[in-house]
């Protein structure tokens, strides 16, 4: 599986996405627009955790101050998510946004979007036409009877049509549906329609257990498709925990960088607190970079050769476990030595 190689490229800040560029992990920040240092805050957070580009909402003019403050403290680019007020577009790119989520269709006549697309185009600055199933224009419904993937496609490419005609090509589209199948359908229908960037997600998908199990589907399904440049899994949470799972999912699709951990759910055969292993070593491995697989199994006798493909593991004993590089064991470790002794083997492998 590899990414889409057909995809234009375009330039956010200083990130490239499209044309075969790495997946980037986008955010949004929560917090109110008129709180700027509880937004600074958590825009410095959210890239501490590893957003790679960062979306804050600009409802009035009283947020356009935010975009200078918060370009000032973070590193990655800011994106300003924009509805209706062309206005607050011109201001936001005059004040050094680095792309623009907006769509034409919605701001008024074409002298109001041309103003737009010329004030992007004269500064490097990409829009983001982004559609929804509550978005989709009247005569566009009428035409499908419900927002359809079908019909989520022909709207975005009506939004992306406008910005065409005054020659604008720097576009990102993001096509989202609450409906994971519909998601995943209108997505794969866009990417053979268009060669602009997409920005993967399922819309509003809930709490933090049940929406990363949508985004996971959603997401990891088109990725794995080589469908995507930029994902955000949406979540009625904490936006770092969107993060985390963010790159989980670009992980489990092959596409993430980092260690990979595989572990047994354990059976009747298990005489070790294989759980308890488990979850501390997925703990300490948020300090490894490198992109190692490390094994930990429940079965001394089973568990070299079921963790065949690992570059390093643990299999569990009574009391103890033995320590195996690529199936061979290493030595046996008592149970109370066993992450130490694990993170030191990878540490010493890392090091090389």
């Amino acid at each position: 599986m590899t990414l889409r190689q057909n995809t234009r490229k375009i330039r956010i800040g200083n990130r490239v996405i499209g044309g075969g560029n790495s997946v980037a992990v986008q955010s949004m920040l929560s917090v109110p627009s008129t709180d700027i240092a509880g937004s600074v805050a958590q825009a410095k957070a959210l890239e501490a955790a590893g957003c790679e580009i960062l979306r804050a909402a600009i409802p009035d003019m009283d947020a356009i101050p935010l975009i200078e403050t918060i370009k000032k403290e973070i590193h990655i680019p800011l994106v300003a998510d924009i509805h209706f007020d062309y206005r607050l577009a011109l201001e936001a790119a005059a004040a050094g946004i680095d792309k623009i989520r907006i769509n034409p269709g919605n701001i008024g006549d074409d002298s109001r979007v041309k103003q737009v697309a010329d004030a992007c185009r004269s500064r490097g600055i990409p829009i983001r036409v982004g559609v929804n199933s509550g978005s989709v224009e009247k005569h566009i419904l009428a035409k499908y009877g419900s927002p359809t993937p079908e019909a989520l496609v022909e709207s975005a490419l009506y939004h992306v049509s406008l910005l065409e005609r005054w020659d604008f090509q720097d576009i990102a589209i993001s096509i989202k549906s609450s409906d994971v199948k519909n998601t995943i359908s209108a997505y794969r229908l866009a990417a053979e329609r268009c060669s602009y960037p997409l920005h993967l997600g399922v819309t509003e998908t809930g709490t933090e257990r049940m929406g990363i199990i949508k985004s996971a589907i959603g997401i990891g399904s088109l990725l794995c498709d080589g469908i995507g440049d930029t994902i955000r899994v949406s979540l009625t949470a904490d936006p770092v925990k969107e993060i985390e799972a963010a790159k989980d999912i670009l992980q489990a699709a092959g596409l993430g960088g980092g260690p990979r951990l595989v572990a047994c759910p354990t059976c009747g055969r298990t005489r070790i607190d294989l759980i308890g292993l488990a979850n501390q070593v997925e703990e300490r491995l948020k300090e490894v970079k490198e992109p190692i697989t490390v094994a930990v199994m429940g079965c001394i006798v089973n568990g070299p050769g079921e963790a065949r493909e690992a570059d390093i593991g643990i299999a569990g004993g009574k009391g103890e476990a033995l320590l195996f590089r690529k199936e061979e064991i290493v030595r046996k470790v008592p149970e109370e030595r066993i992450v130490d002794e694990l993170m030191e083997e990878i540490r010493k492998m890392t090091a090389r």
